[in-house]
C-alpha cells in the first residue's frame, strides 16, 4: 500500500524576502534612466548593421527589431534606417525581388504563397506586387505548377482515385497556386494520361 505523503505547508516568507520583493517591484516600476540621444543613435545603428548582416530584412521588419531594445526610440530607429538606406544596405524593392526569386528557385510556389511570405516580412503591398510581377514574368506560374505536378507524380505516382486527386489539389493549394489554375492543370494532366493510354492500346 502506497504511503500518503505528509502535507507540508509552504514556508512563510521572511521579512527580508518580503522587503527584497518590494524593492524589486519598485525597481521595475521606476522609469528607465534616459540614455544620451547620440549614444542611442550609435547603438541602434550598430545593432541594425548586425541584424542585417545576419539576414536580409525589410525596412519595417528591421524597425520592429530595433525598437525591441529599451534604449532605442523612434528617432534612433529612423536615424539608423535612413543611414542604411543611404549606404544602399536597406532597400525594400531589392529585398522583395531577391526573396521572391530565391523562393521560386528553391521550389515551385504560386503567387498567393509568395504574397503571404512578403506580407509576413512586412514588405509594403505595392512593392510586393511589383516584385511578384517581375518574378512571374521570368518564370510563369504555368511553368511552375507543371513542375510541381511532375515532381509530385514522380514521388507518388499518378492520382488514380478521387482521394488521390484531392490530395494533389490540396498540395498545390498549399504551394500557393490559384484554384482555377490548379483545376485546369490537373485536368490537363489526367486527360493526357487517358490519351496516352488510348494511344498505347491502338
Amino acid at each position: 500500500m502506497q504511503k500518503r505523503r505528509k502535507y507540508k505547508p509552504r514556508p512563510l516568507k521572511s521579512e527580508r524576502q518580503i522587503n527584497a520583493d518590494l524593492e524589486e517591484e519598485k525597481r521595475k516600476a521606476r522609469p528607465l534612466r534616459p540614455i544620451d540621444a547620440e549614444k542611442a543613435r550609435a547603438r541602434t545603428l550598430q545593432r541594425a548593421v548586425k541584424l542585417l548582416a545576419a539576414k536580409p530584412r525589410s525596412v519595417e521588419e528591421l524597425r520592429e527589431r530595433l525598437l525591441e531594445k529599451e534604449w532605442a526610440d523612434e528617432a534612433a530607429a529612423d536615424y539608423a534606417l535612413a543611414k542604411l538606406k543611404e549606404y544602399g544596405y536597406l532597400d525594400d524593392e531589392r529585398f522583395a525581388f531577391g526573396l521572391a526569386s530565391y523562393r521560386v528557385r528553391q521550389k515551385p510556389v504560386g503567387r498567393q504563397r509568395l504574397a503571404r511570405d512578403l506580407q509576413t516580412r512586412k514588405v509594403p503591398k505595392e512593392t510586393a506586387e511589383a516584385a511578384l510581377e517581375l518574378v512571374y514574368q521570368e518564370t510563369p506560374e504555368e511553368e511552375l505548377i507543371s513542375r510541381a505536378i511532375e515532381k509530385r507524380v514522380r514521388l507518388r505516382g499518378r492520382p488514380a482515385t478521387r482521394q488521390e486527386t484531392k490530395s494533389l489539389y490540396d498540395h498545390l493549394l498549399r504551394l500557393g497556386f490559384s484554384y482555377d489554375l490548379i483545376i485546369r492543370k490537373v485536368r490537363e494532366a489526367t486527360s493526357r494520361d487517358v490519351e496516352d493510354e488510348d494511344t498505347a492500346a491502338d
